[in-house]
């Protein structure tokens, strides 16, 4: 099992920044892609931002530009950097990991989630 525990939320005003903090422990062998997702209220789960093992990165077109995703593979951690926020940013941020045990079976883990409020 792993466990996933999203840091880092809070409330901010317009154009301001936040960075998200997911912290990855447990059984770990090893992590896959991380990514962070959002969901506001009445909306569905959208992806943000994707990074794989190697770094590559992927953003919604919503986020391009402003969010900064990254991981360190050490500490088995990964981050959400946002600046100039946006009241449409306010949400629940979730994080994301796609895990392989040492017989290659892969499982997904979710965070329980981190509040974002943008103030306009």
């Amino acid at each position: 099992q792993v466990q996933l525990v999203e840091s880092g939320g809070g409330l901010v005003q317009a154009g301001g920044s936040l960075t998200l903090s997911c912290a990855a422990s447990g059984s770990i062998f090893r992590i896959n892609d991380m990514g962070w997702y959002r969901q506001a209220p009445g909306k569905q789960r959208e992806l943000v931002a994707t990074i794989t093992r190697g770094a590559r990165t992927n953003y919604a077109d919503s986020v391009k530009g402003r969010f900064t995703i990254s991981r360190d593979n050490t500490k088995n951690m990964g981050y959400l950097q946002m600046n100039s926020l946006k009241p449409e940013d306010t949400a629940v941020y979730y994080c994301n990991a796609d895990h392989s045990d040492r017989y290659e079976a892969k499982r997904t883990y979710w965070g329980q989630g981190t509040q974002v409020t943008v103030s306009s």
